[in-house]
């Protein structure tokens, strides 16, 4: 079996409403990391764009092939993708190592975001909207 490593930065976070800790088989937590990019206000949920100015905060998670599986459907990318998010591969530093993890990361679609909020700060759980 491959270990499997995702990066969550939205409400499955650890103490949001769809937090990662609730979904079976159970993860298990590496620590806090960021990654490159922007994060969006979609309302209830956030979306994450790689690679663009700026640091979004989020949490690493060392997952089964079933919960990602579970993710996928989640964040429809799979079995019935909606086109909101491509589900990527980045190396992910941790906040409190020096290694690189390849996570996946579930990140939103670029025709998703015109004229949405910025998340001033990169940070869902501490999140104030951008002027």
């Amino acid at each position: 079996m491959s270990v499997r490593h995702v990066f969550v930065y939205g409400t499955l976070r650890q103490g949001e409403v769809r937090d990662i800790n609730r979904l079976l088989p159970a993860p298990r937590r590496l620590g806090t990391a960021r990654v490159p990019g922007v994060l969006y206000h979609l309302g209830e949920y956030p979306g994450l764009l790689l690679g663009a100015a700026g640091t979004v905060h989020g949490e690493v998670y060392e997952i089964s092939a079933e919960l990602e599986r579970l993710l996928d459907e989640i964040e429809e990318v799979s079995p019935r993708p909606s086109g909101e998010y491509v589900k990527r591969e980045r190396l992910v530093r941790l906040d409190e190592s020096v290694d690189d993890v390849l996570c996946i990361v579930y990140e939103i679609a670029a025709d998703r975001i015109s004229g949405v909020q910025i998340i001033a700060g990169g940070d869902w759980v501490h999140r104030h909207l951008a002027a």
